[in-house]
Parts: C-alpha cells; structure tokens; sequence
C-alpha cells in the first residue's frame, strides 16, 4: 500500500477490520464543529472506495466505528492511526492532524477498499510550513470552483498554506486602467477562498507584487509615470518585455503611498497572520530615474529601505512580512535590518540547483523557506523530471539550513500555458518531501503517484507523462522568442540563443521533428492504455493530454520549418510546398479550438487573447498573409 506523504512509522498487525452498513464516524465532542468537515471527506471517500455511506454522529464510539479526536500527548499537526478488529481510532493532535489522519485513512480505503488491515500509524511533519505558491497574474485566473479543488488536492497530502500571485488580477477600487482586460478575482472570491482554506487547516497568504513586475501597473497611463525606466505606459505589450522590466522609481514620493494602499486594502481580506510583498526581480533599480538617488546611496541601499519601509508597514498591522530573496543575497546583511519576523523566500528552480543562497541566507539567522518549482512555465507539459530533482534538491537544504518551511512554485511565464492538472505531479512532489525529507527514488514515487493520485492500477502514467517534454522540440519560448523578434521588432541576436540552445541546430533536418513526433505517438498509445487502468470517474483526463500531446506534435512541425529557413534550407516545389503549410495551417487552428475548451474548463478568459495572437500569427505566417514582411513568408 501506498500512501503519500509517506508516514514515519507504519506497525502492521495480524487481522482486519471490516466496514459494514452499521459502522459509523463518530466526532469526539471537542472538534465538533471543524470535525464535521473531516467526517464528510471521510464519508465521501469510503463511499466511493468501499460503496459503504456511514453515519456521522457525536459522542462515544462502538465496536465497527470509525472514531475521530484530538489527544493531548500529540503535538500540532501530529498524528496516530490505530486499525483493530472492532475499531479504527484517528488521533490528532490537533484539528489539522485530525484532518490529515482522515487524508491518510482516505488514500487507504482507495486501496483496500472497506477491509483494512490492523495497523498502527504514527506520523508527523518534518516543517511545519508546507506551502505551494499558484501564479494567477501572467495568464490564468482560476475559477473559484478550480481554486478550491487546487485547495482539496493540498489538503490531501498535507499542504498547509497557499498562496495566489498576483499582480493586477484582483479587482482593486480605483485601479479600473489596470484591471479592464483581465477577468480579475474578486473580495468576494477572496473571502470564500479564505473560508474555504480555513476549514480545511490551509493558510491562504496574501501575496501581491510591490516592486518589481508590476508590468500591468506601469503601462497604465494612470501609473505609468512611476515607473523606473521612460515611458513605459507607450510600450507594446510583450512577454519578453513583461518579465525583464516594469519597477517602481522609488525615488518618487509618490510610490509608497500608492503600494501600502494597495496592501491594505488586500490584505483585509484574509484571515492569515502573513503578507507576501514579493519584492524579486528589481532588474531596472537605479538605472532610470531612480540613477541619481542610487548613484548616492547604492543600489542594494535603495532596495533595502524600500522594502524595509513595507516590511514596518505590514507588521505594524500585525502581519508577518514575506519577501523573495533573490536580491537581497546579493549583500545578505542587510536583512538583519528587516524587522525580526520578516521570512526571506530562498528560490532556486535548476534540476542541480546550488545551495548557495540557502546557505548564505542561513548564515544570517533569518527565518527563511525555501522555494523550488513544479517547472510549467513555458511548456505545454511540466519538465516532471526536472521538477523532481529540483524538489528534492531544494527540500534536503531545508532541512540541512534548518529553513522553516518549503514554498513550491508554479509560475507562469508567458502566458501560463501549461494545464494546471499538469502541475500536480510537481505539487505531490513539494507535499511528500516537505513532509518527509526521506527521498523516494524518482520512478518508484511516480508509481506512488500514479496509484495514489490518477487510481492508475498499472502504476505507469506518471513515468510516461514524464517523457513527453523530452519529445518537446520547439518549445513555446521559443515559439514566443521568434513572434517578439519578428513581430515585435525585438533584437534579431535573441534567434541566436535558439542556435546557441541547440534548438534550432537540432531541428533543421525534417526528419528531427518526425522522429520526435512518432516517439509522442508511442507515448500516447501508452496513455491511453494506462488510463484504460484507471478508476473510470478519472479517465477524462485523458483529453487534456490528447490535445497537448497532438500541440506539442503540431509546435514540432512548425519548428522544423522555421529551423530549415534559418540555416539557409532551400525551399521546395512551391505548390508543394504550400499546400503542406496550409494543411498544417489548419491543424494549428483546430487543435487551438480545442485547447481554449480546455482552458475555459478551469479558468477564467484572463489573457487567453495574448496566447490566441502568436498562435494565429503563426497561422497567418504559414499562410503567407499578405500582413506579414516578405522576409517571414516561409514559400
């Protein structure tokens, strides 16, 4: 049997105990209230699993019961499961760990359905602060239904706080320029989300963008003169452009007003004791109008005071100041100037990522998470290799750097292209070892996963959903990278890093692409047999990856086209030649119909339209449309 995250001490005993029509779940008194929330993810799961609906009741359990209560020798978040033949007693030493020996009996029933076997269970969690952080600002907004089934996933293998990115998707009084295009969350999503989380013992941490990123912000003619560099509410919207630009000029009086109303006016909205003003990224700090102030002081100096000036803000309010550490390590003393409290977000997302900034941030004394990545953004499907490796990488310097917490991350760069199921291998990944540091090799947990999570009764779907972005040739960056320098007039030297990537070089041959494309038609033969092993009320998953894999197939073929032309290919026979690329034309356009069907399944329009331009950019240019420069016309 499986179970995830893996508990710390499992005892199996002879006999079993057996459900039946008179069993019951039975709340202990004192979590009452809360318990009935435990009692209903129990009942659900039995009866699904077991085809078994117990009662619930109050009060004091009988032979055939299934009892829930809190026990004073346990510590918070801790646990203990005792199967015997007349009983199972779940244990918490708190209400969350109540919860979280519902989650564990749950993935047991999936597996044994209403017999189990007489055991006893002792578990608690390596960090007691287990997050996973959701990019809700550079391309999709989740609908609230989506929000908080991502809430029921975390609460299944022991996430305890979640965070929402956001830059100018929340829908601000005041801030209508910034906000008129998106489909941004409301208070009321808001509140019901942080309700929602509560009852199930996950923090939702405010966290919103104060520095850098603001791209949104600054390109308003509102607020686009208190941006660092020049005009920047007349610059062409970009993906290049959103991630390298876009901070505040600090040395405008006018800035700090302006970010602490933004905070106060978000942060009443939730019911943790936490704020996350991101704070990364301050790529164009003191290089603009802010030079002479930087020129005088230093620039770490001017990033310190303003973020510090935040920082007193939010704990004079009460609320613990959360900051991404990205900049700050560059000169890591100047954290003790923060208030005490103050959590420095320690990211890395490289598969060997270094453990230099854990360290160096650890030498300080500062409370610190570290933040690895499910490693999504800018892929049709999440490197899960990578992601893995990152994870477990990141996870054991928590533990060696004594850090207070894990953080995992799903970006969103470019769009947030990926399908947010994709993310969960990575997210079960953060959960596990967080939880527990000790290490699962990586095939021997996607079994784990495939049993625990997708009901997979072969045990090999996430192993093969890991090896479709291997087969990923021309990826969407890159796709991205050759619209902006076409359509954007971004530097032609940007093509070079495809070349320099080896994408380009790898793909000039057709034939590269087509052997690609077979390996992803295997793979999917593959799928689709495994998820014929899978529990039926989950096999509509399987639409999703039929329509990335066909994408991924589609981007390939482009990408070799491209990669002949720009390593000098000659064309062939014109007529040829265009009735291929309008075939191919036509493939793009119909699976794209499919895929914005899968994206309004779970999220709101948010920036579909940026996606919808570049792909049907690259329809019009196999197309030849007469819109497009002589020089991209590929025949």
């Amino acid at each position: 049997m499986y179970l995830i995250p893996q508990p710390k001490k499992i005892e199996t005993e002879a006999g079993t105990f057996c459900l039946g029509y008179r069993s019951r779940i039975v709340i202990s008194p004192e979590i009452l209230e809360n318990g009935m929330i435990y009692a209903g993810i129990l009942k659900e799961c039995i009866g699904k699993s077991a085809g078994i609906t117990p009662a619930v009741t109050a009060g004091v359990p009988e032979d055939g019961d299934l009892f829930l209560t809190l026990s004073e020798a346990l510590s918070p978040q801790e646990y203990t499961i005792t199967v015997d033949e007349n009983r199972i007693t779940a244990s918490g030493g708190d209400g969350a760990g109540v919860l979280y020996a519902v989650q564990t009996l749950c993935q047991m029933a999936e597996q044994c359905g209403g017999i189990f076997e007489c055991v006893r269970i002792e578990d608690r969690p390596d960090l007691l602060h287990r997050g996973y952080y959701l990019d809700q600002t550079r391309g999709r907004v989740l609908t609230l239904a989506q929000l908080k089934k991502t809430v029921d996933r975390l609460c299944r293998y022991k996430v305890n706080q979640f965070q929402l990115y956001i830059e100018h998707t929340y829908l601000f009084r005041g801030f209508s320029e910034m906000w008129r295009d998106q489909t941004p969350l409301t208070a009321e999503d808001i509140l019901a989300l942080d309700r929602y989380c509560r009852e199930r013992h996950v923090e939702l941490v405010p966290s919103l963008s104060s520095f850098g990123h603001l791209c949104t912000l600054l390109s308003t003619r509102t607020y686009g003169e208190l941006c660092e560099l020049k005009d920047s509410w007349r610059q062409p919207f970009s993906f290049l452009d959103r991630m390298r630009h876009h901070t505040v000029n600090v040395a405008d009086e006018r800035v700090l007003p302006l970010m602490k109303g933004m905070l106060e006016e978000y942060m009443a909205l939730f019911t943790s004791d936490k704020f996350n003003l991101c704070a990364d990224e301050t790529f164009d700090l003191g290089k603009g109008k802010a030079r002479p102030l930087a020129e005088k002081n230093g620039v770490h100096r001017i990033y310190i005071d303003y973020v510090k000036e935040l920082c007193t803000f939010l704990t004079e309010r009460g609320k613990q100041p959360m900051f991404w550490g990205d900049v700050i390590c560059g000169e890591p003393e100047l954290v003790h100037e923060l208030p005490q409290e103050t959590v420095c977000l320690t990211w890395g997302y490289l598969p060997d990522q270094r453990d230099y900034e854990s360290r160096v941030m650890a030498e300080t004394g500062v409370k610190q998470y570290l933040c690895p990545g499910v490693c999504g953004w800018n892929q049709w499907m999440n490197l899960i290799g990578d992601s893995y490796q990152n994870i477990v990488r990141m996870c054991s310097y928590a533990k060696k750097y004594n850090a207070v917490g894990v953080l995992n991350t799903d970006w969103g760069d470019y769009g947030h292209i990926n399908h947010p199921e994709y993310s969960v291998p990575g997210m079960i990944y953060g959960a596990a070892f967080s939880w527990n540091h000790e290490t699962i090799p990586f095939e021997d947990m996607n079994r784990q996963i495939a049993r625990v999570e997708y009901h997979d009764l072969s045990q090999t779907v996430v192993n093969l959903l890991a090896g479709i972005p291997e087969h990923a040739l021309f990826s969407w960056h890159d796709a991205v990278l050759y619209y902006e320098v076409k359509e954007l007039g971004e530097p032609e030297t940007l093509l070079k890093d495809l070349d320099a990537a080896g994408v380009m070089k790898e793909m000039a041959a057709a034939e590269r692409a087509a052997g690609a494309n077979d390996k992803l038609r295997g793979l999917r033969r593959q799928i689709q047999s495994a998820v014929a092993q899978m529990d039926s009320a989950g096999r509509g998953i399987m639409e999703a990856w039929d329509i990335t894999i066909d994408g991924i197939m589609i981007w390939n073929e482009i990408g070799a086209l491209l990669a002949e032309r720009l390593q000098g290919g000659e064309n062939r026979n014109q007529k040829d030649c265009q009735t291929e690329l309008f075939r191919l034309a036509e493939r793009l356009e119909e699976w794209f119909m499919h895929y914005k069907m899968l994206w309004r399944s779970v999220s709101l329009e948010s920036e579909l339209n940026r996606i919808s331009e570049i792909v049907f950019w690259y329809a019009d240019l196999l197309r030849g449309r007469e819109r497009l420069k002589r020089r991209d016309i590929l025949c």
